[in-house]
């Protein structure tokens, strides 16, 4: 799946090209990777557009820019054979070379490979240093996090409260509201798709918030941002709210409060802690055999063909959990 036209909104089917290709022979020092499974990430439409960012924009005529995790299928590179499972940013195809760069062996007789896209992936490192680095988490803190139902959010969570705080979620709809509480062990769980957020913020964080951890941006920023302590830490994570805008991205009104709290709002981009993913991914797979961290995938079926409708489900906000769509049998 190509990039065939920077989308204006929300990425429509005009702005993908599909092609077939024939599968690549490996030269040496390559080897062919089957993709299993492709990871969905609200990264993606940043990703689309032409303009500074972290990372370059995918070019036009490219190949879509995604995590996949699948199954080495020919090799001539000396540390990857046939038959192992690799995960990095393979696209959306259904074949990939590489040369090992930026590639990571998974094993799934640890853990399912759709995991390996999620709570021990991208996600899940995001989760993690993003909470523990840039909010600086720590025990007794009240953690407000939003999106808490999806890939990140769910994952913040559930490492705050190992970490032993609060954690008080917000998430669209009474179903996912009740996930995160029940299954993912949020003390709260705030809906903002029938709730005045500003006034269930008061209700649920009576002390404040220590951690607000932002996937959306837009209203509910705002709303958190008037209810922070002094000192706190604001983790801009993402803004999936505004991602498809028109019009201007809006941004903080009650910004002022970062001030008077003596508050701090940092971004954070997870590529940044690449060196450390390894280390991080010990302590939650640790976690998640001892069975105080829970992971849940979103997976659809159907290969790179319906991977343009399956991407708008992210900004739908249908998915509970970590989007995947599995692209062959493993």
């Amino acid at each position: 799946m190509r990039l065939a036209a920077r989308p204006v909104g929300l990425p429509q089917e005009n702005v993908w090209q599909r092609t077939e290709e024939a599968v690549p022979e490996p030269a040496e020092g390559q080897f062919l990777v089957k993709v299993l499974y492709l990871s969905l990430d609200p990264a993606m439409r940043g990703w689309m557009n032409d303009g500074k960012s972290y990372v370059p924009p995918v070019g036009i005529g490219e190949v879509m820019r995604a995590g996949a995790v699948g199954r080495v299928v020919a090799s001539k590179h000396p540390k990857f054979a046939v038959g192992e499972h690799v995960v990095s940013t393979f696209g959306v195809q259904e074949y990939a070379l590489s040369d090992g760069r930026a590639v990571t062996k998974v094993d799934p007789k640890l853990a399912p490979l759709p995991v390996w896209l999620g709570t021990l992936g991208m996600p899940g490192m995001t989760a993690y240093f993003g909470l523990l680095e840039v909010g600086e988490a720590k025990t007794g803190d009240t953690v407000v996090v939003s999106g808490a139902a999806g890939a990140v959010g769910g994952v913040v969570g559930q490492i705050a409260k190992i970490k032993g705080c609060r954690v008080v979620g917000i998430a669209g709809g009474a179903d996912k509201c009740r996930y995160v509480v029940e299954d993912l062990g949020f003390d709260a769980c705030i809906d903002y798709k029938g709730e005045d957020v500003k006034k269930s913020l008061k209700q649920h964080c009576p002390k404040g918030i220590d951690v607000y951890f932002d996937n959306v941006g837009g209203d509910i920023l705002d709303a958190a941002l008037t209810q922070i302590t002094r000192g706190a830490r604001i983790v801009i994570c993402g803004a999936i709210s505004q991602y498809n805008n028109t019009t201007p991205v809006k941004g903080p009104s009650n910004y002022m409060s970062l001030l008077v709290n003596r508050a701090s709002m940092k971004g954070m981009v997870v590529f940044d802690y690449a060196d450390r993913y390894a280390i991080a991914g010990r302590e939650m797979a640790g976690w998640l055999a001892a069975g105080k961290l829970k992971t849940r995938e979103d997976i659809v079926e159907g290969g790179v063909q319906v991977f343009p409708d399956t991407l708008l489900r992210l900004f739908r906000g249908d998915n509970t959990g970590k989007l995947v769509l599995k692209i062959a049998e493993a």
